[in-house]
C-alpha cells in the first residue's frame, strides 16, 4: 500500500511537471486584475467493502479497525473546505461556514487559519526531492475474460533514467487532465481550512447539502450560494456482485450511482515471488489510471469517455481478465464514480465575452464517490459467502464468528499490503 501511494506521487510530479512550469505566469496575468476570494469545497463519499459482505455493513472494531492507516470499513461521507482571500487580515481573525440544518453538524462549520510553522519562503529540499522508484511493473487494462493483445506493457525502473520513465509513463497515460488547483497557503493571502485543529467532526452518514450556504467573517467577502440535489454526497459505490479467484476472469458489478458522471477501475497486486507490482485497469487502451482515481472535471470525464478510458455512467459491471493476478496472493480494488462540479461567482460573468470582469468571489464544489473491495477470496463467490454469513451469525455468535468471516478478507489483505 504505502510503495503504491509514494510510487502515485512520484508519477503524479512527473506527469504534472509540465503544467507547473506554467502556473507563475499564469498568476502573474490573473493578478493584474482585482483579486477575488476562491472558496472550495471537496465532497467525497467513500466504501471499503469486503465481497459478500451486506451493504451497510460496519467494522465494528473489528481487523480492519484495528489495522493502523487503513480506511474506516464501510461508508462514510467527507468534506474539505479551503479559503483563500486577499483582504487584509484583522488582529482578531474569524470566519465561518454557516450549513443548513439538514447537514447535522451544527450551525456553523469554523474555517481556521493553520499556524505556519515555516515561513512562506522556505522550502524544505529534502521533502521536495523526488526520487525514482525502484520497481518492476507489470500493466494491464481492458474488461474482459482475456488478456487483450500486447499486454503486459513492462516498465523496470532499475533499468531506466528519469527521462525514460517519464516518457515510458506518458507513453501509458499521455491523457492529462485538467489542472485542479484548489486554495493553499500563498503569499500576500489568508488561507483557512476546515476541518482544523478546533473542529474535525466527522461527517454523519445521513448528512446533506442540501440548502442555504453562507460563508463569511472579517477578512472575507460573503460568498452566499445553494446547494441543489446533484451536488449534494454522492450514494456510495457499492459492489453488488465480485466473484471468482486469481487464477480465473474476476467479474465484478455494482448499483448505478445516480450523479455519475462516469466510472473507473484499477487494481493493483504483488507478487512476492518475483518482486514485481501489478496493475491493471478498467480502461479499454493502454492507461496506468495514476490521477484518474480523484476529482476530475466533467469535461474531461467527457473527453475520457470518448477516448475509452473511462467507463459511462450506464455501465454497471465489468471482469478482470484470466490469470493477471493469478501469482499475486490477490489484488485490491479501487473504484470511483465522478461527481458533477458547482462553479458560481459574484458578479456571475457577463454573457458579453468583451465585458469586463472582476469577480469578488469565485466558488467550485467538487464530487466524487470512491470503492474499495479485496480481490481474490478463498470461494470467490461473494452471494455463497453472503449466505454464510448470516447463517454464521446466527449459530456461532462473538468474537469467533467475527474471526470466522474475516479470515479470507485477511488472507488477500495480507499478500497486497504484507501484514
Amino acid at each position: 500500500m504505502m510503495k503504491s501511494r509514494n510510487m502515485s506521487h512520484f508519477l503524479a510530479a512527473v506527469i504534472g511537471t509540465g503544467v507547473l512550469l506554467l502556473s507563475p505566469a499564469l498568476v502573474t496575468a490573473a493578478e493584474k486584475k482585482p483579486a477575488a476570494a476562491v472558496y472550495w469545497m471537496n465532497v467525497a463519499t467513500e466504501n471499503f467493502s469486503m465481497p459478500g459482505m451486506e451493504e451497510g455493513a460496519s467494522d465494528g472494531g473489528g481487523m480492519f479497525g484495528r489495522m493502523a492507516g487503513m480506511p474506516q470499513f464501510g461508508p462514510k461521507k467527507s468534506l474539505r473546505l479551503e479559503l483563500l482571500s486577499p483582504r487584509s487580515l484583522p488582529a482578531t481573525p474569524e470566519a465561518g461556514h454557516d450549513i443548513p440544518p439538514g447537514q447535522k453538524m451544527g450551525r456553523q462549520l469554523p474555517l481556521e487559519i493553520p499556524a505556519r510553522e515555516k515561513a512562506a519562503h522556505e522550502y524544505d529540499e529534502k521533502a521536495g526531492k523526488i526520487e525514482k522508484p525502484k520497481m518492476r511493473m507489470l500493466i494491464y487494462w481492458g474488461c474482459g475474460e482475456t488478456i487483450g493483445k500486447g499486454q503486459p506493457k513492462i516498465l523496470d525502473t532499475a533499468n531506466m533514467s528519469m527521462t525514460d520513465f517519464g516518457k515510458a509513463m506518458s507513453g501509458l497515460s499521455g491523457r492529462v487532465s485538467s489542472a485542479q488547483n484548489p486554495p493553499r497557503p500563498r503569499a500576500g493571502w489568508n488561507y483557512a481550512e476546515w476541518p482544523n485543529r478546533t473542529n474535525s467532526a466527522q461527517v454523519p452518514k445521513d448528512s446533506s447539502l442540501l440548502g442555504d450556504h453562507l460563508v463569511h467573517g472579517n477578512y472575507t467577502p460573503d460568498i452566499k450560494f445553494q446547494v441543489g440535489e446533484h451536488n449534494d454526497f454522492m450514494a456510495p459505490v457499492v459492489f453488488t456482485s465480485v466473484t471468482g479467484n486469481p487464477t480465473e476472469s474476476i467479474p465484478f458489478a455494482w448499483k448505478k450511482i445516480p450523479a455519475a458522471n462516469g466510472y473507473f477501475a484499477q487494481a493493483i497486486g504483488h507478487n512476492e515471488k518475483t518482486g514485481e507490482t501489478i496493475f491493471w485497469t478498467s480502461s479499454a487502451v493502454a492507461d496506468t489510471g495514476f490521477g484518474l482515481l480523484d476529482y476530475l472535471p466533467p469535461a474531461d470525464v467527457r473527453r475520457l469517455i470518448k477516448d475509452k478510458v473511462v467507463m459511462t455512467p450506464e455501465t454497471t459491471n465489468c471482469a478482470v481478465p484470466k490469470g493477471i493476478f493469478s501469482e499475486a496472493k490477490g489484488a485490491m480494488l479501487q473504484f470511483i464514480g465522478y461527481g458533477d462540479e458547482l462553479n458560481l461567482a459574484y458578479p456571475p460573468r457577463p454573457k458579453d465575452p468583451k465585458a469586463e470582469w472582476n469577480p469578488v468571489w469565485t466558488l467550485k464544489l467538487r464530487n466524487k464517490s470512491t470503492g474499495f473491495t479485496t480481490l481474490g477470496s478463498d470461494d470467490g463467490n461473494a452471494s455463497r459467502r453472503s449466505e454464510r454469513q448470516r447463517k454464521t451469525q446466527q449459530e456461532d455468535p462473538g468474537e469467533e464468528r467475527q474471526q470466522k468471516e474475516e479470515g479470507g478478507g485477511r488472507k488477500v489483505l495480507r499478500g497486497i499490503f504484507g501484514f
